[in-house]
């Protein structure tokens, strides 16, 4: 049983490792020399990136972060699926299929995405976890995730506002769970990390309920504002 545990407990602590990678930070370094939490909104998300760095850089970063997620996720998996971790499993008295794994993938998501936005790396500072989140939908369920990015282009197309974007998505994030029939584990991994990446934007909720949340291509009104941006 506890070599079991220990198994379990070093994947989770793999998933958040992964999801500590700060590739925005890595891009400001490499390519300006500067660290991008003093730049912009300090955030090292993809959209400050774009602000800070240019679009080149922040696809980058966009498709990093959503990668990390993919990988919490595909290496659960891979370990559930091998003949040791079966015998360790059995002979705990569980499973390493079915409903233990998708608890297990659920956790790793969490993981994940507190890794992104609490980077070790960092000194707990990160981003606000929307393109990760993304990842690990997808590696949970590509219809979901699909679904969930569709809900983010249709507002971002209307308002231009990526906070608003990512909270709309952040909050279709369960009912396309639900719709889709997908599992418990993954329903409450909506709730907990939809939950987690809106109050991540609670400064740009404020924001846009004064009115003053800028839209995508606009400049920050104070260099020294921080949390601005959703990824």
């Amino acid at each position: 049983m506890a070599l079991w545990l220990a198994v379990n407990a070093i994947l989770l602590g793999v998933a958040y490792l992964l999801g500590s990678v700060p590739p925005g930070y890595l891009a400001g370094r490499l390519l300006k020399g500067i660290d991008i939490r003093e730049h912009g909104s300090g955030s090292t998300g993809a959209t400050n990136v774009l602000r800070t760095l240019g679009k080149g850089p922040a696809i980058a970063v966009l498709l990093i972060d959503i990668l990390k997620g993919v990988l919490a996720i595909a290496l659960v998996r891979w370990c559930y699926s091998l003949a040791q971790t079966q015998a360790l499993a059995t002979a705990a008295g569980s499973v390493a299929s079915g409903s233990a794994l998708d608890w297990m993938v659920t956790l790793a998501g969490l993981a994940a995405l507190l890794g992104h936005s609490k980077s070790i790396w960092l000194k707990f500072t990160g981003g606000k976890s929307v393109a990760t989140g993304l990842g690990v939908l997808l590696a949970l369920s590509w219809q979901v995730g699909l679904s969930t990015f569709a809900v983010f282009g249709v507002v971002m197309a209307v308002s231009r506002i990526v906070s608003l974007s990512s909270i709309t998505a952040a909050i279709a994030v369960l009912v396309f769970m639900v719709l889709l029939g997908q599992p418990l584990p993954y329903q409450l991994f909506a709730i907990a990390g939809g939950l987690y990446v809106v109050l991540r934007h609670r400064a740009n909720i404020q924001r846009l309920l004064a009115g003053t949340e800028p839209r995508i291509g606009q400049k920050l009104a104070s260099e020294s504002e921080q949390g601005l941006e959703s990824n």
